[in-house]
């Protein structure tokens, strides 16, 4: 009889297990984040193609611009990696907007976000130029057009002063120091050196001063 009730015990175990395998999963897995969502390439677009349309002077003139809009506004890029990229965009071959442009979108995400950034900055002056190149006959000879460049040319100068400033102070140029950017300005304005050496030099001369120098003082 002992044997007959332990066998028709029902058992637990298995309705348990039943039961704990249809409760229904509610837990999901979490979306990755790791995929760039397609806002910013129109972002980033839309933030060059204005830095290309609005600025005349060429791309030095651009510098105050793009800090305003990467660095402050948007805080894609830090002051201080703005001005390493500055340095390099300078010592590549190239137009230097366009190089600025691509090393700002690769930096953010890779080839597309380069490939985003370069378009919106050229995409501009390209479509400017080949309006000028169609109608150029027309335009060359009008006056206003003459005077109206000629009181653009002061404000260029101011667009490429005004960065300069800035730069100076995030590279914590100091009475110690700033006979390195005068003597490099006379060099490149006053003997025509080509600015890659002078970046080349600088570059060999920090490592030296940081190796064998900073650690003695």
């Amino acid at each position: 009889m002992e044997n007959h009730n332990i066998s028709s015990t029902p058992n637990s175990t298995a309705v348990e297990n039943h039961n704990i395998s249809s409760t229904p999963n509610t837990q999901h897995p979490a979306p990755s984040t790791q995929h760039p969502t397609p806002n910013f390439y129109w972002d980033a677009f839309k933030t060059f193609f204005k830095i290309g349309a609005f600025t005349l002077g060429g791309g030095y003139a651009m510098l105050s611009i793009i800090q305003n809009e990467v660095v402050d506004k948007k805080k894609w890029i830090p002051k201080e990696q703005f001005i390493d990229l500055v340095a390099v965009a300078q010592s590549c071959p190239g137009v230097f907007a366009a190089n600025i442009s691509i090393f700002v979108g690769y930096k953010m995400r890779k080839t597309p976000g380069a490939l985003c950034t370069c378009l919106g900055a050229i995409l501009p002056s390209f479509l400017i130029i080949l309006c000028i190149a169609l109608f150029f006959h027309q335009f060359m000879n009008l006056s206003w057009v003459a005077a109206m460049f000629r009181g653009i040319r002061p404000a260029v100068v101011a667009l490429i002063a005004a960065p300069t400033f800035t730069l100076a102070k995030s590279a914590h140029i100091s009475l110690s120091n700033c006979w390195i950017p005068i003597v490099t300005a006379l060099l490149i304005w006053k003997l025509g050196v080509n600015p890659v050496y002078i970046i080349i030099a600088a570059g060999l001369g920090g490592y030296l001063y940081g190796k064998f120098i900073k650690p003695t003082e």
